[in-house]
């Protein structure tokens, strides 16, 4: 009996150290310690004037860009000039260190079942694609950089019922 006591304690000991050591690892990629640093996205950071064509219409947007969350996040909040605003959005971007990808969390007043779904963003040079795999089918937005007139551009694209890629908006974002 005792032995068998002693042998349940090795097991117990041995499961915790394990779950230890594998939450160690997993704070040393991503955790309250690592703060998410990307000089490629603290171009982002501050306010800018959203210009975005949609359905042959253009609209305006204000947009406040910050780092938040102890720098895990950079959140995007965007509305239409509108009073009170027609569309409102929260977009946090944080990194996936584990996986090396970046992850967008899009929240808006279309509610939860759009928020449901996460993006992942891979990065290509100044540009940032994430893919959503929305439940009315899958969505890119490309967010991409120019450094020579430090303005941004997002290009939001679906599958049309033909399952060819077409533009269903584009976002020209320069400073106030």
């Amino acid at each position: 009996m005792r032995r068998f006591l002693l042998c349940n304690l090795f097991l117990l000991i041995l499961f915790l150290s394990v779950g230890t050591i594998r939450l160690v690892a997993q704070e040393s990629l991503d955790g309250r310690s690592v703060a998410f640093r990307d000089q490629l996205l603290d171009n982002l950071v501050g306010d800018w004037k959203l210009t975005r064509k949609i359905r042959g219409q253009s609209v305006e947007n204000i947009v406040h860009v910050e780092w938040v969350l102890n720098h895990q996040f950079l959140r995007i909040h965007m509305k239409d000039a509108a009073n009170p605003p027609v569309y409102e959005a929260m977009v946090f971007v944080g990194y996936d260190n584990a996986s090396e990808r970046y992850v967008a969390h899009w929240l808006d007043n279309f509610g939860g079942r759009f928020s449901e779904t996460l993006g992942y963003g891979t990065r290509s040079g100044d540009s940032i694609k994430f893919v959503f795999e929305y439940p009315d089918g899958p969505f890119h937005n490309t967010f991409t950089w120019s450094p020579s007139t430090k303005r941004w551009s997002f290009l939001l694209e679906q599958k049309n019922n033909a399952y060819a890629w077409v533009v269903f908006a584009e976002d020209a974002l320069r400073r106030p």
